[in-house]
């Protein structure tokens, strides 16, 4: 299973249920990068979406302990249980756990690789990813050239859990 993110220099994600930027270049690998995979989520994360609509071209698994919530197009499970038992019937390279912060953390011990959009900006911000430049099974495995959006910079890189032998 993977996870894609983007995140300032403190991993801070969102403010009041909105990304902290929109660059373009990084819209475009989330869109590459999921198009017709799975996408695993929370309801405010979808309800960030235009018009809180599902992505198209995707399986949309949302995940609320709000058993009335019902979305069109969308796969709507009650817990983290229930998602991970739901997401069995895909292949784990085709999900992407895409947020927000209380998905993450629950879904980061079932995730193999991050794809994390890492920007050189501090934001005002209210929600934060795990910094996994922190977390002894987490490993850089790959960065892209500095890019620039404006004066905003950042890269791409890829984090893989390292699997411990016992």
């Amino acid at each position: 299973m993977n996870l894609i993110v983007a995140v300032d220099k403190n991993w801070a994600i969102g403010c009041n249920n909105r990304l902290l930027v929109s660059i373009p270049s990084d819209m475009k690998f989330f869109r590459e990068t999921t198009m017709g995979k799975v996408v695993v989520m929370g309801r405010k994360t979808l309800e960030s979406f235009p018009g809180g609509q599902p992505l198209k071209n995707r399986t949309n698994i949302v995940i609320t302990s709000d058993s009335d919530y019902k979305v069109k197009d969308a796969i709507v499970v009650p817990s983290i249980e229930a998602a991970v038992g739901e997401l069995k019937k895909y292949e784990e390279e085709d999900i992407f756990v895409i947020g927000g912060e209380s998905i993450y953390r629950q879904m980061l011990p079932y995730c193999k690789t991050a794809y994390v959009t890492k920007i050189d900006h501090a934001y005002d911000a209210d929600t934060f990813f795990p910094n996994l430049d922190e977390m002894e099974d987490w490993k850089l495995t790959g960065v892209t050239e500095e890019q620039t959006y404006f004066d905003l910079e950042y890269v791409f890189a890829r984090y893989e859990r390292i699997e411990r032998s016992e």
